[in-house]
């Protein structure tokens, strides 16, 4: 991060389950978190003129955005890695032959994959790495970086997301 004088942070909060299939403890079972998600943005000046004058990013923009990025897809489902086999098993339409392969396309094609075509008809979000805070952290800072930049007219940056698990246990990533 550097120093620049004005930083500003939102935070939502998402219900999600998710298991870390290489975990040698509890985490590899099948489990949910309250997970907090802040995203932390800088800027070296404030905007000029227009809706935002003398902010950094609107508040607005930036809930609207960690909203399509991460509540969206996510909240109150799954999220699951490319490469656990059985537990995309467990989310496979029992009359959808074919079904883990397409959405191992899919997350290749796109870097994740959302889909409700489950055997629940439960949302299910598939990443292409074990979904430890760390990984999200970085896949979700990734999916933001390029809209505050965006929404902010180039005068924001996101510097750091965080991701908690629990009220303990948080995750940063930096860029």
């Amino acid at each position: 991060m550097t120093n620049a004088p004005f930083r500003v942070s939102r935070r939502i909060e998402i219900d999600a389950g998710h298991r870390i299939m290489t975990h040698g403890s509890k985490c590899r079972h099948l489990h949910g978190h309250r997970y907090a998600i802040e995203a932390v943005c800088e800027a070296a000046h404030l905007h000029q003129g227009g809706e935002q004058t003398d902010m950094v990013v609107d508040f607005g923009f930036l809930k609207d955005e960690m909203m399509r990025a991460i509540d969206a897809p996510c909240d109150h489902g799954f999220i699951a890695a490319a490469v656990d086999d059985e537990l995309l098993a467990m989310f496979a339409p029992a009359d959808r032959e074919g079904w883990v392969a397409e959405v191992k396309a899919a997350v290749r094609t796109a870097g994740a994959h959302l889909t409700c075509d489950t055997r629940l008809a439960t949302k299910l979000y598939v990443v292409p790495f074990q979904p430890t805070a760390e990984c999200l952290a970085r896949h979700w800072f990734d999916l933001l970086a390029g809209p505050v930049a965006s929404r902010s007219d180039a005068t924001a940056r996101l510097v750091l997301l965080r991701v908690w698990e629990t009220p303990n246990c948080v995750a940063e990533y930096g860029g």
